[in-house]
Formats: C-alpha cells, structure tokens, sequence
C-alpha cells in the first residue's frame, strides 16, 4: 500500500528539545530520526512498498516521489530548508493530487503527517479551517475526506503534556476520522527524547505493514505464503446495510481457467504472493533493525519442495489462471505475471465479492471441469447473458477532460464537413447537450455556442455556404435559456441549398 510521508518544516519544527543532552536537537531532528527508524523497519519487512516524502508549511512541495529506494529518501530528508509557518490544509490538498496523478482514485493509501503540535495561527490555521467548513463554496472544499480509500495517521513531535499538544489533538483526531479508515493520533511515551521518538515510529511501522501470512491450498498440496500488501477488508455501503469481508487465511484452488477466457474483469486489489520462509514460523514478531540470515539457511531453504513454486511454474508454462476463494463466495484469480522478459511473479487478483463478479463466465459457483460433462453440455466462453441486450446509444461518461474534449472535436469534425454530415453532426450535438443538462453543466452549453461562432469566422473561402448557416444556427439554439429543457431535440435548419 503507498504511503506519503508529509513533514512539517515551519519554524516551530525548530524549537529545542527541553532536557535533551544537545542543545542543538529541534523537533525537526528528532523527525528526521523518527523517519529514518520507519525507513529501516520497512527495508527489513516490507521491500515493496512505494513510499513519497512530501514537505509543508504555508505551501507543500513533493521532494521524493514514490520510490522503493528508501535509502533516496533519508539523503532527501538532510537537503530539507525551513520554511515559514503551518498550514496543514495546505498539505493535504497537495497529498490529494499527488496521489490522485499517481494512483488514482481507486488505490488504498496511507499518509503519515509529521508535525509538533501546532496548528498554525491565523486564517489557515486548522482551527480555522475545521470551524468553516460548512460555510466554504463549493469550488474550494476541504480536502477530507478523500476521494480515494486512506489512512491518516498523525505523529506530533511533542512531549504528551504540551500545552499546545493539549488544544490541538482534538482537532488532529477529527482529521482521522474524517479520513476514515481507522487512522491514529500517536504521541511519544512519557518524555520527548530520541529514543522515544525512534519507538513511536517503529510501533507505526508494526501497525501499518503487518504482513498477511496464509496458506495456498490445492487439494493435499498446500504451501505458507505471504500477501504483500496485505488485503484490506472489503466494504459493501448498500441502502439498507453495510457488509465487510475480510480475506481467509485459507486461500484454496477451484480449478484452472485459460488466461483468455479470465480476459481483464474488475478487481479489488492485486498482490504478489511469497512463499512464507520454512525456517521462521514465528507469528507477531516485533520487527527488527537487522536481518538475521546465513548462507545455510538460505541453501536448506532452496532444497524444500515448494507448492507455490510448482503452481507458478505451471500456470506459466501452460498459460492458466487458478481460480481460488477467498471467503463465503468471494473468489479471485493466480497467475504468473511477468514485470520483465527475465522476471515473472505469482500474483493474485481479488475480485469483487460475489460469484458474479466475471460477467462472461457466468456463475463462478456452478463452474465445472468438462471431464464431468458430456460434449453436449460443454459450453464455450463468454456467457451468454440471461438479460436481452440493450441497444440503445451510450451514455456520455466524462471522468477525465480528455472525454469530453474528445466529444467536443467529434461535434467540430461534423461541423466542417456540412451539409454532408449534417445529420451526424445535430445526432452528436444532441447527445452532448442531453448530458449537459442532465448534469447541470449549463456552462458547456454556452461555450459550446461561442465555440460554433469563432468556427463560423474561420471557414475557410471553399467552405460551403449552409456550414456557417447551421453554425449560427445551432449557437442561437443553445443560448437560449427556454431550450434548456432536456426532451428538447436541436433540428437542422431547412435551407435552400443542396448537396450537390
């Protein structure tokens, strides 16, 4: 799962460390050192996570992005100037669109903010932005919470009795739970020293990567393995109820299914699957600064026959996918998945909950091997749906600005080629216009209308006279306000020219 580190560089980072040996120790030290501790816990357990440091104080500024190259980060963190004072909605909108350029909206993330207790003066202070939050526009909301699955966890640098501590860790806990997702407000224990700052970061390490460890299973062939990341629980929001699942210890195979008839079905969450070392079965282990291995080992390991090397090799020489559940019909998919032409892992893909999750293979319970079966009852891949198929036009989806622009060019491209394309182009401007109205995005509608006027003054001499006749015309149609209704149709203008 990535995480974003977001520190707190103002002034009051800078503040001394009462009772510290050094009177050069600041609270920006000790985060330093804190961060570092977090980084070293996470090379020992968990390699694979991306991680990005970010900074703030009036503003946010992204000095690491998402590397597994943690030892990048700790150069980074001794390059960091100070700056001015705290802002920390500043540094969450920063977050959000960091994570949203890079992952999206459908990948879970973790953010830790670092900071020493204070929650800035002024209008930008957290107290301020907490307190206005109804009362803000709605082009400028409060960034929690986000719109992609997060945990916030928030780390103050500062002794449990600090009279700013004090006043402003109600609002930090109002932050996690506005972010959801069961985040913390850590302080360190008893006195602010570097070893207890070093503790706090360890035990956060502990509670945000601890390793999903079960077992893959195959009839009497069974392998311990590793998740990593591990699966977060599955929540299901209804109208009437709200459902989790949580993934089994007990991952077990179906059966097997050829790579292209899986084709790409909607997922969950992808993970890579480890096979669990043989030689340490220990569970709730604290995580250690050092890794204890020898060469021995290492040898002994390699002669143990392993279930989870027999499957991968298998389901990539033969090109399969193992059908597996994951709890009480919820099931997913084993594959070998190549990152390089060298390298390949065995992956899984957690579906979503449900033995319909992939349309075109019907009913993930009520699926057979053909040697039970006769020829006749044989079926081929996809399902055909019980449901008759709706043939009516698409609906306009415009999630990103490319969709739309994409629409609009469609509509311009018809519009240059009139009167030939004339039926195609009012087909298309009726589309877009429906779903504008439906939407309310009544500010398209008029842009559109200036966009047909510029066109009209720059048709070329060659251009035919009913192109800047139907222009003008479908503008005039969109402006005005009682056309705004949406079981309105725009219809070509009857003119006197013809295609000839």
């Amino acid at each position: 799962m990535p995480a974003v580190i977001l520190l707190d560089v103002s002034l009051s980072m800078l503040r001394p460390v009462n009772g510290s040996e050094n009177s050069e120790t600041t609270r920006k030290h000790l985060a330093i050192q804190g961060i570092g501790a977090f980084l070293d816990c996470l090379g020992v357990q968990s390699k694979l996570e991306f991680i990005s440091l970010m900074t703030f104080s009036s503003f946010y500024q992204e000095r690491c992005g998402f590397t597994r190259d943690y030892h990048l980060i700790k150069q980074e963190l001794h390059n960091i100037e100070d700056c001015d004072k705290t802002c920390i909605e500043t540094a969450l909108v920063g977050v959000n669109q960091l994570i949203l350029n890079e992952w999206g909206n459908n990948t879970a993330c973790q953010i830790i903010l670092i900071t020493d207790g204070n929650p800035g003066i002024g209008p930008m202070s957290l107290k301020e932005s907490l307190a206005n939050i109804s009362h803000r526009p709605a082009n400028n909301p409060f960034p929690l919470p986000f719109v992609f699955p997060a945990k916030l966890h928030v780390v103050c640098i500062a002794p449990p009795n600090d009279t700013l501590l004090v006043k402003s860790k109600p609002l930090y806990q109002r932050l996690v739970d506005m972010c959801g997702y069961d985040g913390m407000v850590l302080i360190p224990e008893n006195t602010l020293t570097e070893s207890s700052v070093i503790s706090l970061f360890q035990k956060l390490a502990e509670e945000m990567y601890t390793s999903f460890k079960g077992i893959l299973k195959c009839g009497n062939l069974e392998s311990k393995i590793i998740l990593s990341p591990a699966p977060v629980p599955f929540t299901k929001v209804t109208d009437f109820d709200c459902q989790t699942q949580v993934v089994s210890d007990i991952i077990e195979v179906c059966g097997f299914i050829p790579i292209a008839d899986v084709g790409s079905p909607m997922a969950v969450s992808r993970h890579l699957i480890l096979p669990a070392s043989m030689t340490n079965n220990k569970e709730n282990v604290p995580l250690k600064m050092d890794v204890d291995t020898t060469v021995d080992d290492e040898a002994d390991e390699g002669k143990i026959p392993s279930f989870c090397v027999l499957l991968h090799g298998a389901l990539k020489v033969e090109n399969m996918a193992a059908l597996v559940t994951l709890g009480e019909s919820w099931f997913g998919f084993v594959y070998s998945w190549a990152d390089s032409k060298k390298k390949s892992n065995l992956m899984l893909t957690v579906l979503t909950p449900g033995s319909d999750a992939v349309p075109w293979l019907g009913d993930l319970n009520c699926l057979n091997t053909p040697d039970n079966l006769t020829p006749e009852q044989i079926g081929n891949f996809p399902v055909r749906p019980s449901e008759k198929r709706s043939y009516s036009q698409n609906g306009v989806v415009w999630i990103r600005q490319a969709g739309l622009q994409s629409d609009i060019q469609k509509i311009l491209r018809h519009a240059r080629k009139l009167p030939e394309k004339t039926q195609q182009f009012y087909k298309e401007l009726n589309r877009l216009r429906k779903a504008a109205i439906s939407l309310g995005f009544m500010e398209l509608l008029t842009g559109l209308a200036y966009i047909f006027e510029q066109e009209c003054t720059q048709l070329p001499g060659t251009a035919h006279p009913d192109c800047a006749l139907q222009l003008t015309h479908a503008a005039e149609l969109l402006r005005k306000t009682q056309n705004n209704d949406i079981k309105y149709v725009i219809i070509p203008m009857q003119t006197d020219y013809t295609t000839s």
